[in-house]
């Protein structure tokens, strides 16, 4: 069984369990991509978690970013917000620190 903070992932870092995913996970996985979470990062986790429920698959970024501007306002519905906090690919960041699935349509 893998331990709190280290849980059995894929070679890519993603969950092989989203069971496995809490919040000192979710620190361990964005510190292996030097993110640091704050409040702002925690909002963007919930959001594309809820997304995932909604739904049932991770979200690529245009329907994370429309999907943010419905929930979070256009402020944060933007992709300069999300890569500010999770740069290169936002989508792909956040699904594996919040615990998702890759998105299959992210490069």
């Amino acid at each position: 069984m893998a331990s709190s903070t280290s849980p059995a992932t894929d070679d890519e870092g993603y969950l092989l369990h989203l069971g496995d995913w809490n919040e000192g996970v979710a620190r361990h996985l964005a510190a292996t991509e030097d993110i640091e979470l704050t409040p702002d990062h925690w909002e963007l986790i919930k959001l594309i978690q809820d997304f995932y429920q909604e739904f049932d698959h991770s979200p690529a970024m245009r329907p994370l970013i429309k999907y943010a501007k419905q929930k979070l306002g256009s402020d944060k519905g933007s992709s300069l917000y999300f890569l500010k906090l999770f740069p290169g690919s936002p989508a792909k960041l956040l699904s594996k620190i919040a615990g998702l699935p890759r998105p299959e349509n992210c490069l």
